[in-house]
């Protein structure tokens, strides 16, 4: 593993003036939280594992990231702070059956 000693930088500081959540995330936000189904989420530290299937090779793995964590915690009321571990594949599909797999696990120190 390769170290860099430098202070990572959060979303909330690489956007300059307020941000306002698109018509499409607006959207995808309110499907998502009615296809989600019922979980209980442990009020401890957490670990997320996330597979995306996306249908074009050029999808960034990094991108749905954010919002797909954000519309989790407002469904299952856990904060983002909690994450002390997150995996994550992508995996190619064809167009039309694109899809996101997940769990949510209590964080074990190996």
């Amino acid at each position: 593993m390769i170290g860099i000693k430098i202070k990572p930088v959060s979303v909330n500081e690489v956007w300059q003036g307020k941000r306002f959540k698109t018509k499409k995330y607006r959207e995808y936000e309110e499907e998502l939280l009615y296809l989600l189904p019922n979980l209980e989420v442990p009020n401890a530290d957490l670990c997320i594992n996330l597979e995306w299937g996306f249908s074009s090779k050029a999808c960034d793995i990094d991108n749905p990231i954010k919002p797909f964590l954000d519309v989790l915690q407002k469904k299952y009321g856990f904060n983002d702070k909690q994450i002390y571990e997150l995996n994550v594949k992508k995996k190619i599909c064809k167009k039309g059956a694109e899809y996101v797999m997940f769990n949510i696990e209590t964080f074990v120190v190996r």
